[in-house]
């Protein structure tokens, strides 16, 4: 692959979050983007004001005739019409993971993995980057609100890249900085079990960088062999949050760590997995120039991602909040920040399983996370790649929930039961396509 060369990418899935990154990435060195998605959405809406050619119809037609080579993401189905053609064409073809790992290996590359918690340990990595002074590029698995972007440009000889365990995609990546922040089982579709996910990470932290940096939480079951010190964080480790409390709507904790120590750090983001996920990314800024008044600066300020515990609505009476959990573990996350953010208030979540797989892997831990709501609405499985598995459904799930005040609705009723009832919290949780619930639920909730 010769960027040099490169006229006209194409991209196979263009609207996914990783491929859209990658995507703003090549269309900022000149080169023209175009692609197919399935869905018109207003992340695609963005690229195509920047003037990618976007189509939204399976249509090999629409491909246009002069491209240079394909970038594909494995979410699009082996039997896509497009995916067909384009494979039998002879043009060359790449996964977004192989053009990443390219892309990392002409740069020092902080790698941030994790089956939970790397867009927002990615993000603030980045962030607290640029607030010291630090120059760098990001590719990102979120929008940043701060930087209205999941790409962004700067100096591309320091990269920070979210790692992707899907796929095994972390392993193409050259990986200098490395954070783990998480190993519970996960994508069991692709590794089959826990024991083959855990080696794969085994693989990904031992490939790095002789002189490279390791932070991982404490206590992860992580096979390290590496010769690289390992930095621990978290827990009872040298790098942890103590003294955490809120005040006036904002967490506060002292980080304690090897390098340095940091008193009354203010942080916007709710919820102690995420203090531990600032820790994280403090321990390996440090090691790349971080500076504690650029850490104070980032962490206050920082506004979050897309998704991740995003307020649509915050006030006495009303406050609605979107999140990505799509895990049992993150959906513990998400309600337990909720519960201690607005102690003594109803929690009502809205709920939409995200893959036949994940739902039949995780069925019983699904069940105890969503038992911590105090109302539940449930909404069927979204498939995305995967055909329906016989006995995997949301009703199934729904029998095995713990709580009183718990039903399965369409997204449509969803949207009306919660306008009716206005709860004080409401959580809309998942990771298909309930993405457009919140803002419907919001001009349903605000209509006078």
């Amino acid at each position: 692959m010769n960027v040099n060369e490169t006229r006209h990418i194409y991209f196979l899935g263009i609207g996914g979050i990783g491929m859209s990154a990658l995507a703003r990435y090549f269309h900022s060195l000149g080169i023209r983007i175009s692609g197919y998605d399935k869905t018109s959405t207003a992340l695609t809406a963005e690229m195509e004001k920047m003037g990618m050619q976007i189509h939204y119809e399976d249509r090999p037609e629409l491909i246009p005739s002069d491209i240079d080579f394909v970038v594909i993401t494995p979410a699009i189905p082996v039997d896509s019409n497009e995916r067909v053609y384009l494979e039998k064409s002879g043009l060359p073809i790449k996964k977004r993971a192989e053009v990443l790992g390219i892309i990392s290996r002409n740069a020092t590359c902080l790698c941030v993995a994790g089956t939970h918690g790397k867009t927002t340990t990615t993000t603030l990595l980045t962030h607290i980057l640029k607030s010291s002074g630090v120059n760098c590029t990001a590719f990102l698995g979120g929008i940043a609100a701060n930087y209205g972007s999941n790409y962004i440009e700067g100096n591309p000889s320091l990269v920070v890249m979210e790692a992707d365990e899907y796929d095994r995609s972390f392993l193409q990546l050259k990986r200098d900085g490395v954070i783990v922040t998480a190993v519970d089982p996960d994508h069991l579709d692709i590794y089959g079990t826990p024991e083959n996910m855990l080696s794969a990470y085994a693989e990904f932290v031992n490939g790095i960088s002789v002189d490279g940096h390791l932070v991982v939480r404490s206590q992860l079951p992580l096979n390290i062999s590496s010769k690289v010190p390992v930095q621990y964080y978290a827990g009872e480790s040298l790098n942890r949050a103590e003294n955490i409390r809120v005040e006036n709507g904002y967490f506060v904790f002292d980080f304690i760590g090897e390098q340095c120590s940091i008193s009354n750090l203010e942080f916007a983001m709710p919820g102690r997995h995420n203090i531990e996920n600032a820790c994280a990314a403090i321990t390996l800024a440090l090691n790349y120039g971080a500076n504690e008044k650029g850490i104070r600066e980032a962490l206050k300020n920082f506004r979050g991602i897309k998704r991740r515990f995003e307020f649509y609505i915050r006030s006495e009476q009303l406050n609605l909040i979107d999140d990505y959990a799509h895990h049992p573990v993150e959906l513990r996350a998400a309600i337990g920040a909720a519960k201690e953010l607005f102690a003594g208030k109803k929690i009502t979540g809205v709920f939409q399983p995200h893959l036949f797989t994940r739902t039949r892997d995780f069925m019983r831990e699904f069940a105890e996370s969503l038992s911590l709501l105090d109302e539940l609405i449930l909404l069927d499985i979204y498939p995305a790649r995967e055909k329906p598995i016989d006995g995997i459904t949301s009703a199934k799930l729904l029998e095995l929930v713990n709580g009183p005040h718990k039903e399965l609705l369409s997204k449509e009723d969803a949207v009306k039961e919660i306008c009716q009832r206005k709860p004080e919290v409401t959580l809309i949780l998942g990771a298909g396509d309930i993405d457009r619930l919140p803002m419907e639920i919001k001009n349903g909730l605000t209509r006078e």
